[in-house]
């Protein structure tokens, strides 16, 4: 089976499946199992053209991602602390 996962250079295709998903629209990524993004999901506030899926966090961050503060607290909070820090809004 072929996956479209997003990298640093764009889409590309994988043989093994994302570990994460995203939103294109508000640049978030967070596990696949989130349940706030399953919840949007199934509510249909999350639009599901807007889904995108990365091999790692760090192809995520590459791509300008943030990490989700519900399903990655931590990573979140560091993510927040480091733009507080840097002077980011």
């Amino acid at each position: 089976m072929q996956y479209r996962l997003l990298g640093r250079d764009g889409p590309y295709v994988s043989g093994e499946p994302g570990t994460l998903g995203g939103h294109s629209k508000q640049k978030v990524y967070g596990r696949l199992d989130c349940p706030v993004a399953l919840s949007l999901i199934r509510r249909g506030k999350f639009k599901t053209e807007y889904r995108v899926f990365f091999a790692d966090a760090q192809a995520a961050r590459d791509c300008g991602y943030r990490p989700c503060g519900a399903c990655l607290r931590e990573d979140y909070n560091t993510w927040k602390a480091a733009r507080a820090q840097s002077g980011s809004t």
